[in-house]
């Protein structure tokens, strides 16, 4: 017997926590951002992540409601990034906190910073692979803003690379399920897409 859900009927903050148990696991963005003034640099993970494009390579993430990472994406354009490994959990978790804006995450978890290349956000300079991103354009949708962010530069620590990619198993990623749950990479699974064949004549 299966138990139905029905979101016109349920408040959405009860609907949300039905959908992120059940969208799993999430890749994270652990996203640097700064200030428009260049005093604050500001730090937070964004479990809804993807993707957007291929060619040209565009990234996306979702912001509920206006959080820091957006109000600076918009004000300044760009962002980091910041691949979320599983060495990293409990600084990456001290960056969820909603701090003033004025706060820097940066600090206040104790994360080191390095220089990006082609933005003024910082990158973090523990996580193995950093993509830096120019605002391609924004869209609201309910209560939430998807960015989409165009990677201008990519840097990966040499040691987690493999066969001229960056390993899965190398770099341990870290996901978010429901609630309080984080994921783990566990069992690697590998097997070949099946690809279609034209039949040939009979």
């Amino acid at each position: 017997m299966r138990v139905e859900y029905d979101p016109e009927a349920m408040s959405s903050a009860a609907f949300y926590r039905f959908l992120t148990s059940v969208v799993v696991p999430r890749p994270i963005a652990w996203v640097s951002t700064t200030t428009p003034d260049g005093h604050t640099e500001n730090l937070a993970p964004h479990s809804f992540f993807s993707i957007a494009s291929t060619d040209p390579p565009i990234l996306q993430f979702t912001s509920i409601g206006r959080k820091d990472s957006l109000r600076n994406v918009e004000d300044t354009g760009e962002f980091v990034v910041n691949f979320s490994s599983e060495p990293l959990l409990h600084l990456i978790n001290a960056t969820a906190t909603d701090f003033p804006r004025a706060v820097s995450e940066f600090d206040v978890a104790g994360v080191e910073r390095e220089a990006s290349r082609c933005v003024r956000p910082p990158r973090v300079a523990g996580s193995p692979v950093v993509l830096e991103c120019r605002s391609h354009t924004t869209l609201r949708m309910g209560n939430s803003t998807l960015v989409f962010g165009r990677v201008v530069h990519a840097a990966a620590e040499e040691n987690y690379i493999v066969d001229g990619l960056p390993s899965s198993e190398s770099l341990r990623p870290l996901t978010k399920l429901g609630g309080d749950e984080w994921g783990t990479l566990g069992e690697v699974l590998h097997l070949r897409r099946i690809p279609y064949e034209e039949p040939g004549p009979r």
